[in-house]
């Protein structure tokens, strides 16, 4: 069984790693926040449909990092190289793949989705710059899930830490067309997030080849196209990419909603949002530890410690949360300050806000026994419990924010009925589910 010490170790990696990544929302959101309402509502909507995307390929990643999380476990290292290897050149090819369909499409997708002329057009200039940025960031996600499962997180706090200076000097540059380079609005906040995560992509290259053991692993050679390889790999990883993809789909339907409220509801969210993105990343990062250590865990054959090793895990995130909470309640003005001076702004984001601080305290729970699910390799029964949760959600912002069109900080109450019906179908299913004998991809 794991210490709070050792969870502790793997995680903070993780957490400062995210916290990193993290800036280039931040931001994205607090330099455009002083463009105007429309490039804010622009970085928004664009940001999303990116994301909508690109977790179609952390959900294959994660499927990646739960079978080396396995093999790591079992000591099975040279195991490794060849999920990595075929995982990458799966998730590249994605990568092009979604690239020339995103790029094509782009233009009546995103007129499907907004009605708003002025928001459309920003929108479109955003997303039509950002969306390279997946040639890089569907192999990084390959290297996050590498080291995650190997248990070596480190490296993803020193890779976001490069990736976030990178995205901050950009952003200051080219939002404003400053340092020498040319004044590129929503465009430059969109070409700098591309090139930080090429520069991501870089410092995982030149990481891996410089400090790990290759050999061990069997990352010294990468070998023939493996469609086998990839298939087993899939058969993991194909419900955690709906998954993810879903659990970000349902937040593009959110903001849809309140894009037809008005863009002064839309940056108003988009504020928020921003704050809730950081505030879920410690969440993220014990969630993400419980997955890895869960499958590690029986991967040594400790099935009988993995729901005592989860009510560890979330103790320490609701410990987390509280203190975090506690600090937006208290600086509320502070800390939304960071994303605009209009005060007006300011005053209508405190309520959505503390509405969010409280569905927060939930998730810090729900998240952890909910990934710990998928840490024991049952990501199909791990969407199932999504698509469940999500109907649920769907049906309620609909109602809420297209029907009635409630305010900003009714429709973030979505947020809370999430986290409790995650959280309460997550602990049914580890204690009346038989799980503790699941098999992945054994080879």
């Amino acid at each position: 069984m794991y210490t709070n010490k050792e969870i502790w170790r793997v995680t903070y990696p993780i957490f400062l790693g995210l916290l990193a990544q993290n800036v280039i929302n931040v931001t994205d959101t607090a330099f455009l926040g002083r463009v105007g309402e429309v490039a804010l509502g622009a970085a928004a909507m664009g940001g999303l449909l990116y994301i909508c995307v690109y977790t179609i390929a952390f959900g294959f990643s994660v499927g990646s990092q739960i079978l080396i999380a396995r093999r790591n476990g079992e000591g099975n290292y040279r195991a490794v190289g060849p999920i990595m290897w075929q995982g990458t050149a799966f998730s590249f090819g994605m990568a092009v793949c979604l690239l020339i369909l995103m790029y094509f499409s782009a233009a009546p997708l995103i007129r499907l989705l907004i009605t708003s002329d002025s928001i459309y057009g920003a929108t479109y200039e955003f997303f039509t710059w950002r969306i390279w940025g997946f040639l890089f960031a569907f192999v990084n996600v390959m290297f996050r899930g590498l080291y995650i499962g190997i248990t070596r997180t480190k490296v993803l706090t020193m890779n976001a830490v490069v990736m976030a200076l990178v995205n901050v000097v950009l952003d200051y540059a080219l939002v404003f067309g400053e340092l020498g380079l040319p004044e590129m609005g929503v465009r430059g906040a969109a070409l700098a997030s591309v090139i930080a995560e090429a520069s991501s992509l870089l410092f995982f290259l030149l990481y891996t080849y410089y400090k790990v053991d290759l050999k061990k692993y069997g990352l010294n050679r990468f070998g023939q196209f493996d469609l086998s390889m990839v298939l087993r790999i899939l058969r993991i990883s194909c419900f955690t990419m709906v998954q993810y993809f879903l659990a970000m789909a349902i937040w593009f339907v959110f903001f849809m909603a309140l894009e037809r409220l008005g863009q002064r509801q839309l940056a108003v969210a988009n504020i928020v949002r921003s704050v809730y993105v950081v505030l879920l990343i410690p969440v993220q990062a014990l969630s993400t530890t419980a997955n890895t250590l869960v499958s590690n865990l029986i991967g040594a054959g400790g099935s009988s410690g993995v729901v005592t090793l989860l009510h560890k895990i979330s103790r320490m995130s609701f410990l987390i949360m509280v203190v975090c909470v506690g600090l937006c309640v208290a600086f509320p003005g502070s800390i939304l300050s960071v994303y605009t001076n209009e005060e007006a702004l300011l005053v209508e984001s405190v309520s959505a806000l503390y509405v969010v601080c409280g569905a927060m305290l939930i998730a810090s729970l729900a998240n952890v026994y909910f990934n710990g699910i998928s840490g024991t390799g049952n990501t199909q029964a791990a969407l199932v419990l999504e698509v469940f949760v999500q109907v649920f959600y769907a049906l309620y912002i609909i109602v809420v924010g297209m029907v009635i069109q409630a305010p900003v900080d009714v429709c973030f109450t979505t947020e809370v009925i999430y986290y409790v019906l995650m959280l309460g179908s997550s602990l049914i299913y580890l204690k009346k589910a038989k799980w503790q004998n699941k098999m992945i991809g054994a080879y």
